[in-house]
């Protein structure tokens, strides 16, 4: 059986793109997405040595990946890394931050772990204990035993962040057994740039039953053991030294009890 027309086609494309001299096609791949480069490298041996190499790769990570990292995370190439710092998120700053990468996009991400937050009334046992929990990626966890002011706030420098990137800031916590004082409330969450007013938003750590709104932001399951609730977005323009601020907090004068927060995440859109 002869070949087909559009073998053919695709056979003559591939002797084009195999004339190209290697370092204009790294370059054109480097153009694309990581996706795009994975998907390549399955098309033939020769697209794979070429997608798949460290300068390719090297253009999905941040510039300054090497300072992201410590030097026990070793991979046999960049795109090893790559995928590892997408997959295991790497503990900062004591252990209490964790830096990541968006596996579609290489954009940076961090979570604010609850040790980083400033959680009102979170040295007091009597209100807030913390613990190691298993499915965590932090050393520790906080519980909530009882609390009348719920207040929770998070900041980190935008300099951090992926220029010209859109993000969004979750809160990721658990629920416990038996959780009182939470169930269809109202909170008030917000994500700004200090000295901006911000967007207000109104969330729900607890919902269920008929009371439920489509208006309003509700918890997810995120497939680690873990809610998400989405608490506000921003742009990263980048170049400015600025400070994202992060907050959620509800007073009604009723005790709230059994929450367990790991952190805050702050991950491109």
């Amino acid at each position: 059986m002869g070949t087909s027309p559009r073998r053919q086609r695709m056979d003559t494309k591939m002797l084009d793109c195999r004339a190209l001299p290697a370092d204009c096609l790294t370059a054109i791949i480097s153009l694309t997405s990581p996706p795009d480069a994975c998907r390549l490298s399955l098309v033939s041996h020769f697209f794979n040595s070429v997608a798949s190499s460290d300068e390719v790769w090297v253009k999905f990570l941040p510039s300054d990946y090497q300072n992201l990292f410590p030097a026990s995370r070793s991979a046999s190439s960049l795109k090893d890394l790559y995928i590892n710092l997408c997959d295991h998120p790497v503990l900062i700053e004591d252990g209490k931050k964790s830096f990541s990468l968006h596996k579609r996009s290489g954009k940076k991400c961090y979570m604010l772990g609850a040790r980083d937050l400033g959680i009102i009334w979170g040295g007091t046992p009597q209100y807030w204990i913390w613990n190691y929990l298993q499915d965590s990626r932090f050393p520790e966890s906080a519980e909530l035993l009882e609390v009348c002011w719920f207040n929770i706030n998070g900041w980190i420098n935008t300099c951090k962040l992926s220029s010209m990137t859109h993000y969004k800031a979750y809160l990721v916590y658990k629920l416990a057994a038996r959780v009182d004082g939470f169930r269809n409330k109202p909170i008030e969450a917000t994500v700004r740039l200090r000295g901006t007013e911000g967007l207000r938003r109104t969330v729900f750590l607890h919902a269920e039953g008929e009371d439920v709104q489509n208006d309003y932001q509700y918890p997810i399951e995120r497939g680690d053991g873990w809610l998400e609730l989405e608490l506000g977005e921003f742009f990263n323009e980048g170049g400015e030294d600025s400070i994202l601020e992060i907050r959620i907090f509800h007073f009604d004068g009723s005790w709230k009890r059994g929450v367990f927060i790991e952190g805050i995440e702050i991950r491109p859109n």
